[in-house]
């Protein structure tokens, strides 16, 4: 079972930058998408940022123009870029990578990063 583990979180101040990594522990066949969540104190969990198996993005309303997803080339690694960040963004973030290595759907997520944003 392929496991994702992220890295980068921590605490920074508002208007700062954070880079998030979800790393895979082994290689991860016939990949749909690889998706950033995040769930905040007492809210849903929502989702962030989304990359497609053709390299189509997508990212929430609330952090467009600043937070950018990438993958690399193996798609092994999925990265968050996250700058100009607001105390909102706090929030345990996951990745989430679905595939289709058969007939059926797997779905594999990450234990979390902690992003803390003071004012």
């Amino acid at each position: 079972q392929v496991q994702l583990v992220e890295s980068g979180g921590g605490l920074v101040q508002a208007g700062g930058s954070l880079r998030l990594s979800c790393a895979a522990s082994g290689s991860i066949r016939s990949i749909n998408a690889m998706r950033w969540y995040r769930q905040a104190p007492g809210k849903q969990r929502e989702l962030v940022a989304g990359i497609f198996s053709g390299g189509t993005t997508n990212y929430a309303d609330s952090v467009k123009g600043r937070f950018t997803i990438s993958r690399d080339n193996a798609e092994t690694t999925l990265y968050l870029q996250m700058d100009s960040l607001k105390p909102e963004d706090t929030a345990v973030y996951y990745c989430n990578v679905v595939s289709y290595p058969g007939v059926s759907r797997l779905e594999v997520w990450g234990q979390g990063t902690l992003v803390t944003v003071s004012s």
